[in-house]
C-alpha cells in the first residue's frame, strides 16, 4: 500500500499561519517555524492587552472626571465620595461621557455630590 502524505493538510496549516502574520516583517512572514513562534507570541500579547485595555479606559475616565470635577472646585476623590453619600450610582464611564458631552448636567451632579458631602461633614 502506498504511503499517505499530509501535503495538503500541511500546506493549509502553513497558509493559515502565514495569513495570520500579515503585517509582520522579515522571516516572520516566510519561514514557517519563525512565523509560528511569532503567531503564538502575538496571540499571547493579544490576550494580555485585552485585559490591559480595560484598565487603560478606566484611567482615561478617571482623568476626564477629575478634570471636570476641578472645574466645580472639587477633586476626583471628593466627587466620588459625595456621589456615594448622595446615593447617586453612576459608573465612571457614564460620568466621563456626561462630563464631555453635557457639562451642565455634570455640574448638577457635582453640585448634588458637593451638598451631600457637606451635609455628611456637618453631621
Amino acid at each position: 500500500m502506498a504511503r499517505a502524505r499530509a501535503r495538503v493538510q500541511t500546506r493549509n496549516r502553513h497558509r493559515k499561519v502565514f495569513a495570520s502574520n500579515a503585517g509582520h516583517h522579515g522571516k516572520k512572514t516566510s519561514n514557517y517555524k519563525v512565523a509560528h513562534q511569532s503567531m503564538i507570541h502575538a496571540l499571547r500579547y493579544a490576550t494580555v492587552h485585552r485585559k490591559d485595555r480595560k484598565g487603560d479606559f478606566r484611567r482615561l475616565w478617571i482623568i476626564r472626571i477629575n478634570a471636570a470635577a476641578r472645574m466645580h472646585d472639587m477633586t476626583y476623590g471628593q466627587l466620588i465620595d459625595g456621589l456615594k453619600k448622595a446615593g447617586i450610582e453612576l459608573n465612571r464611564k457614564a460620568l466621563a461621557e456626561l462630563a464631555i458631552r453635557d457639562p451642565e448636567s455634570f455640574g448638577v451632579v457635582a453640585a448634588q455630590a458637593k451638598a451631600a458631602r457637606a451635609a455628611a461633614l456637618a453631621a
